[in-house]
């Protein structure tokens, strides 16, 4: 078998991400500023590919994740695009897919990586940071997660990773009151390695990198890979799980109300799906399970709390309150 050929970054033609290769050193930039460098699907192939060349280029001996811009290192999943599984939510399973799959080309990269966190760090990009080695950030970061707060993506790396790296009641204080968390605070729990004066991010990354190029690349590799194991048995018990549960639930009535009030700018509804459960609802469903049937014209599966029927318009007999 032929070894694999590194590519030509520019050859590549990736459209969401910088990839340069230089002076043994490959870098990626999640490069969409204008939403904070969120992860739509493209960003996440685009990721996984690159991490999949760096691996296999012997000439690189380190890989750099960063943001583009000064505003996010990264900041999660694209919830423009998230809407719109709310109208197609098992196509989230592809999309959850290119997720592992780039998370797993990166872990498995061979070689060091460091997050250069210049920004914002919230949700998926958080878990992209987990993923690296090493972080070093700007000391005006903060760092959250907000799955529970705003019902769109719960964590899916975090919920594995963060007990390992800061604790297991600090992890659940970050995940269940999804508060931000500041560079000097994340450098106390041991969730960044350095934090420094943001004119000063890349000469602090620029002497990890040169520390780490001056090792023994064979010895560093499997250092990393036995470093990998919680991780990677952690990750691995729990990710397929999480790729279903999240696709069964990415067209559900929290999901929907969460991207919806992001979306609109306005607050989450919590007290409104608390009252749902508190009436004997179910947030599995904007307009509750598919149960009924219209008298006049025989269609079935209607949701439980519609009052006119979706086929031919005719009322519905009373169903209640709108719970789901």
């Amino acid at each position: 078998m032929r070894a694999p050929t590194p590519q030509d970054p520019q050859a590549l033609g990736f459209e969401r991400i910088q990839y340069t290769k230089r002076d043994q050193r490959a870098t990626v930039v999640i490069n969409r500023p204008e939403v904070l460098n969120a992860l739509d699907f493209q960003t996440l192939r685009e990721m996984g590919r690159a991490f999949e060349d760096a691996a296999w280029d012997d000439g690189v001996a380190v890989l750099v994740l960063t943001g583009a811009g000064d505003r996010a290192f990264c900041t999660g999943a694209d919830l423009r695009e998230q809407e719109g599984f709310l109208q197609t939510p098992r196509a989230y399973w592809k999309w959850m897919g290119a997720f592992i799959e780039a998370h797993d080309r990166l872990r498995n990269i061979g070689k060091p990586t460091i997050a250069r966190l210049n920004g914002l760090t919230v949700g998926g990009g958080n878990e992209f940071n987990l993923a690296c080695d090493l972080a070093v950030a700007a000391e005006d970061v903060v760092i959250r997660h907000v799955g529970p707060a705003r019902g769109s993506v719960p964590a899916a790396g975090a919920t594995q990773w963060l007990p390992l790296v800061i604790g297991d009641r600090r992890a659940r204080e970050v995940l269940f009151l999804c508060e931000e968390f500041t560079a000097h605070q994340a450098l106390a729990w041991g969730w960044v390695n350095r934090v420094v004066p943001r004119d000063q991010l890349d000469a602090a990354v620029d002497g990890v990198v040169t520390k780490l190029i001056h090792k023994l690349p064979e010895v560093t590799r499997y250092t990393k890979q036995q470093l990998n194991f919680w991780r990677d048995l952690s990750w691995h018990l729990t990710v397929g799980h999480a790729r279903d549960w999240l696709t069964l639930h990415a067209g559900a009535a929290e999901t929907y109300e969460g991207i919806t009030a992001f979306l609109e700018k306005r607050p989450v509804d919590y007290a409104g799906i608390r009252r749902r459960l508190a009436e004997g609802g179910s947030t599995e469903f904007l307009w509750g399970p598919y149960t009924r049937t219209c008298p006049a014209c025989g269609a079935e599966a209607l949701p439980a709390h519609f009052r006119y029927c979706g086929e031919c318009g005719a009322a519905l007999p009373d169903s209640g309150s709108r719970g789901g």
